[in-house]
């Protein structure tokens, strides 16, 4: 990965939409777009060839080959790794109490969305959880507690209801 330091010192293959933010300091891989209307703050690190849709703010750290929809913001704490898909308007929070009036920025909870793992549109992801390795969260799950390697959940509170393949098919096993 190369550090960014102002639009002009881009590698040649990334791709930054001019109605973009790139604050000072953020980290982009090769080969990775970033569309209309995003932030990319300065603790950022966006891995290689990567895929960031429009109006997303990226604080926290993205694995490689990972695609990001519409709507979504990874704040710091959050750590996405390779090969993730992050459907439109998902939302991770990363205190667990916010109160507008009591600053938290110390209390921010790590949230670990762990390789192939895919969260559907409009899931809310509670901070403090781990994801497991290409689990698979339903389109409007609200996760709260961990979720394991190959689970599959829905619903809020977010359920296990079955198991998925690499590929993201339901299998036959029983969980």
């Amino acid at each position: 990965m190369k550090r960014v330091e102002r639009y002009n010192f881009l590698p040649e293959s990334v791709f930054i939409h001019p109605t973009t933010a790139i604050d000072h300091g953020c980290i982009v891989g090769i080969e990775t777009k970033v569309w209309h209307f995003s932030h990319i703050a300065d603790s950022a690190r966006i891995g290689e060839n990567c895929n960031i849709g429009q109006n997303c703010y990226i604080a926290g750290i993205i694995g490689d080959r990972c695609k990001i929809q519409n709507n979504v913001s990874i704040y710091k704490g959050v750590e996405i790794g390779d090969n993730v898909f992050l459907g439109p308007s998902c939302v991770f929070t990363n205190v667990l109490r916010p109160r507008a009036f009591i600053e938290q920025k110390d209390n921010f909870q790590k949230t670990i969305i762990k390789r192939g793992a895919t969260i559907g549109a409009n899931a809310t992801i509670v901070c403090g959880i781990t994801i497991g390795e290409y689990a698979f969260v339903g389109a409007g799950s609200v996760v709260t507690k961990d979720v394991r390697d190959y689970g599959l959940v829905v619903g809020n509170p977010a359920r296990l209801i079955g198991k998925v393949t690499k590929k993201g098919n339901k299998t036959k096993e029983y969980v």
